[in-house]
Order: C-alpha cells, then sequence, then structure tokens
C-alpha cells in the first residue's frame, strides 16, 4: 500500500503508470497518487483498477480528449486555489500521445506549477528491446488511418536521420508496413506488442518481410509500437561502417549469403542486392557449391526482397 506520509506541494503531477504489468508502478508515483487531492484520468474504469491493486482510495476525475474544453478549467481553478492533482494516462507516460498537453500548457502559462514523476513509456521500452540505434530517435505518434494520408505520413519521415518509432494499432499494422515498406523500402524494423505483458513479443526483420508476414496473417492483438531504423547512410554513420566495407570483413567470418543478410539487417535494402555487390567486388566463390555439413546452400541468397 502507498504511504502518503510525505506532505506534497501544491501543483500539477504527471504520473507515469504501467503499460501492462501492475508491477512497473514505482514508489513515487504510487505515493503521490495516493497524496494528492484529485487524479484526473482518461478512463476511471482503467485507473479504479490501479488504485485498488495499490490500496488508494483518492477521487477522481476524468479528462480526454472529448470533455477537455469543460474540464480543463476546472482543473486549471483548482491548481490555481492551491490543489494537487495527478495525472494519468491510460497506460504509461501523460502527454505522449494522449490529451494531457492542453492542461499542461495552460497550467505552465498560468504560473502554476507542473511537476514531473517519470516511469513506463511504451516509447523508450519498446527502444530497448527493438535492436535498433537509439543514439538518435523521432517519435511520430500514431500513423494515420487512411490510406492516402499514411502514405505522406511516411514520406514525410523518409529523410529523417534517426530511427523512427510509430504507435499503431493491430487491425492497421498490415496496412501501415505495407505503405512503410513502399516508401521507406527495406529498412530493418521491429513490431514490438504487449510490452511487459505475459504475451510480449518482438519481431524483427526489414520492412518488406515484415509487411508480407502481416498481410498473410489474422491482425494482432494488442497495443503495437513500430521500430524502424533509419536510413541507410545514417544506420552506417552510427556503426562507423559503410555498407562495402561491412560486406568484406562479413564474408571473411560467414558464408557471403549470411553477409549479406546482416548488411540487408544493417543498411536497409534487399539481401540479394548485396549479394551481387559480393559477387562484383570478387568476394564471393565463383561456384554455388553447398555446404554439405550444415546441410544447406549457404552460398546463395534466396529470391525473398
Amino acid at each position: 500500500m502507498a504511504n502518503p506520509a510525505r506532505t506534497l506541494l501544491p501543483g500539477l503531477y504527471i504520473v507515469a503508470t504501467p503499460i501492462g504489468n501492475l508491477g512497473d508502478i514505482t514508489a513515487r508515483a504510487a505515493e503521490v497518487l495516493a497524496g494528492v487531492d484529485q487524479i484526473a484520468c482518461e478512463d476511471k474504469r482503467i485507473t479504479s483498477r490501479l488504485l485498488a491493486h495499490l490500496g488508494v482510495r483518492t477521487r477522481l476525475t476524468s479528462y480526454h480528449d472529448h470533455n477537455g474544453d469543460a474540464a480543463r478549467p476546472k482543473l486549471l481553478a483548482a491548481l490555481a486555489e492551491g490543489a494537487r492533482i495527478a495525472l494519468v494516462s491510460d497506460a504509461g507516460t501523460p502527454l505522449i500521445a494522449d490529451p494531457g498537453y492542453k492542461l499542461v500548457a495552460e497550467a505552465r502559462r498560468a504560473g502554476l506549477s507542473v511537476f514531473a514523476v517519470p516511469g513506463p513509456s511504451a516509447l523508450t521500452a519498446a527502444l530497448s528491446v527493438a535492436g535498433l540505434p537509439t543514439d538518435k530517435a523521432l517519435f511520430a505518434g500514431f500513423a494515420p488511418s487512411k490510406a492516402g494520408a499514411r502514405q505522406s505520413f511516411y514520406t514525410d519521415l523518409a529523410a529523417v536521420p534517426a530511427t523512427l518509432v510509430v504507435y499503431e494499432t493491430g487491425r492497421r499494422l498490415a496496412a501501415s508496413l505495407a505503405d512503410a515498406a513502399a516508401v521507406l523500402g527495406g529498412r530493418p524494423a521491429s513490431v514490438v506488442r504487449e510490452l511487459t505483458k505475459i504475451y510480449e513479443d518482438v519481431v524483427q526483420d526489414n520492412l518488406q518481410s515484415l509487411a508480407r508476414r502481416y498481410a498473410d496473417a489474422p491482425a494482432p492483438k494488442g497495443e503495437i509500437v513500430l521500430v524502424i531504423g533509419p536510413p541507410a547512410e545514417t544506420a552506417g554513420a552510427q556503426t562507423g561502417l559503410d555498407a562495402e566495407r561491412f560486406l568484406r570483413i562479413a564474408a571473411d567470418t560467414v558464408s557471403p549469403g549470411d553477409a549479406a543478410k546482416l548488411a540487408a539487417k544493417l543498411f536497409g535494402g534487399r539481401r540479394n542486392d548485396y549479394y551481387a555487390r559480393l559477387q562484383n567486388s570478387g568476394g564471393t566463390p565463383s561456384d554455388t557449391s553447398c555446404d554439405t555439413s550444415r546441410g544447406t546452400d549457404r552460398g546463395t541468397p534466396d529470391t525473398a526482397t
């Protein structure tokens, strides 16, 4: 049970809550939720379950996209009178793809105190497990629901020299991957699903392969984060290698087919194109004999793009 023994200063507390596993709530977040005068939340039913887990009985107030214009002045007036209010989203860190921005902006303009209570976030959690460069990342929010707008969305992001993080729904994932692949080509990407839950899942491949995989599968359940690697030249700069040098080094230690596959994952593009570059540079054997010790022909690529 939370211990609200410490007196909280008046102000607005931006409190991160679990994205799936209730055990991820921080001690400070529990203390703040127990110690404030009221909690502004998106869905009272969802937040009530968290409070019951914590043994907290703080009063809940609805604050979401549909009632924000009416609810916001009341919250600001209470803050101006010295109230202590926590703002939470249904899951994760408030203001990351949720309606809290206007409340925080107006509180700041009014000279009211705003405090961060950091914790779980699907954005940072997905980046931590995606296996893609993290020194530069751009959070692009939810992809548009309509195909034309979604294609324009990915086109606008194509030249960004950073890993891209996009929120998506299971129902739209296949279409979103198809549009991303059409615009961004074979960049490496990860589909991250059900973070911190029992069925947490990370599928990593290039965008084209992922698009084919999910086009033929039922729509996945749960909340999804799509993490897309940066343009090839940016990925090369982050690793200190260009594609040609990487291919030469890799071909000395693994089969040409595997070297080409690794290059495609690291720099984006088609495996067969990298294999052809190895052939043209003299980095592959002249014949296509099988590696009988493994029982497969590892010297030639497959026909997948």
